[in-house]
Order: C-alpha cells, then structure tokens, then sequence
C-alpha cells in the first residue's frame, strides 16, 4: 500500500472497539469524521471495518505506516497506546487498553507480483 510517493507499508496499527447496536450507526458517523478521516491524512492509507451482531457492533480501524518510528510520529512514543476519543467512552462498551501493532510480511499491491 502506498500513498503515490513509493513509500511502502511495512506496520500496519490495529484498533478494535465494540458499541451496542442502537448507538452503532452515530457511532460509525462519529468515528469515520472524528477518528479515521484524521488518521487517513497522517498514515499512508486507512480503513475502517464494521461488522453488526445480535448484541453488539465491532468497528476495527487499520492504519497502514512505512515504519513503526513513522508511526510513532503520529500516536506518540508508544505506538501501542490508545488515545481514545473525546466521546468514545459514551459510545464504546468498553474502552481499548492497547492497538495491535504488526508487521506487513506480505503486501501483494506493493511487491509486484
């Protein structure tokens, strides 16, 4: 994945959050203008994913960064921390302690093959 310059995603940050359904769709609203929108200018691609259950809806955001210190740039000197937003704990059943943060072993849009 890259964002037209030739840098190459190499760590992709993973975030996961649970909401209940009757708050999912503002949520998804809240989350897409206030959480991924921002983070989409400073990564070099975003996606955000939600799937709707019974009893709950998950949202999982994935940021793509070409190197964990140029993700650190963005989500401070520990990359793994959460920085919640201003209403995610009105919205989120519970609050994320940490992301996922990994490594891209593979990325077949950026090696060629």
């Amino acid at each position: 994945m890259t964002d037209g310059d030739d840098r190459i995603a190499r760590i992709a940050r993973i975030w996961r959050g649970r909401t209940v359904p009757e708050k999912a769709d503002a949520y998804a609203d809240y989350l897409l203008e206030v959480g991924v929108r921002p983070l989409a200018k400073k990564a070099l691609g975003a996606q955000m994913f939600r799937e709707d259950r019974d009893t709950e809806s998950e949202f999982v955001t994935i940021s793509y960064w070409e190197s964990v210190e140029a993700m650190s740039r963005f989500a401070g000197p520990d990359p793994r921390k959460i920085h919640h937003l201003e209403r995610d704990a009105e919205f989120l059943i519970e609050l994320p302690e940490a992301v996922q943060v990994l490594e891209i072993v593979l990325d077949r849009s950026s090696d060629g093959e």
